[in-house]
């Protein structure tokens, strides 16, 4: 990367580099952003009492950043954690269009990831991913607070690969699974 000191002594030089930082204004706009998330909690089921469990005193989201919304508005990212029915999906679409950009969306438990157990049920939708654009899949019924976290990690993460790369990965490439590497 060329700094621009072809005026500058080599020992100036030098010590610049080593102690001046340069970046792209797009990379520090994606680590102020991934370190300060607004997720609207989209609880529904047993999954929820998890996702409150994580913003506990124990495990303390807070130290990452997450402070939970409850207005669309003020969030960029929801979590949905839950069993998602047919009834439900219009308003979880109308809750993430209220949501301004950038925004993410984690799917937290096999119920929001994939129906879960309730899978051959009628009204039960087969994924969140069939309403809203997923960026982070969190396993488990229900997972635990530290797999949230995870989760929320690879998202903070994606959020400043993308900055670097310069491009958002798109619905139909494969998204980050917190379940790639073990927990």
């Amino acid at each position: 990367m060329d700094l621009g000191l072809e005026g500058v002594a080599a020992e100036e030089a030098e010590l610049l580099k080593r102690n001046v930082l340069f970046s792209r204004l797009e990379e520090l706009k994606a680590w102020a952003r991934s370190n300060s998330l607004w997720p609207l909690t989209f609880g529904l089921a047993c999954c929820a009492i998890e996702m409150m469990g994580t913003s506990g005193s124990h495990y303390d989201a807070d130290r990452f950043g997450v402070f939970f919304r409850a207005s669309p508005r003020q969030a960029d990212v929801m979590i949905v954690s839950g069993t998602v029915t047919k009834k439900m999906a219009p308003i979880l679409r109308r809750l993430y269009d209220q949501m301004a950009e950038p925004r993410w969306v984690i799917a937290m438990g096999s119920c929001a990831t994939a129906g879960g157990p309730y899978v051959r049920s009628y009204s039960v939708v087969k994924g969140v991913d069939q309403i809203v654009p997923v960026d982070v899949y969190i396993p488990g019924c229900p997972p635990t607070p530290v797999a949230l976290i995870y989760g929320i990690q690879k998202l903070q993460a994606k959020i400043r690969t993308e900055a670097r790369t310069g491009r958002r990965v798109k619905d139909d490439e494969r998204p980050l699974r917190a379940a790639d590497s073990a927990v």
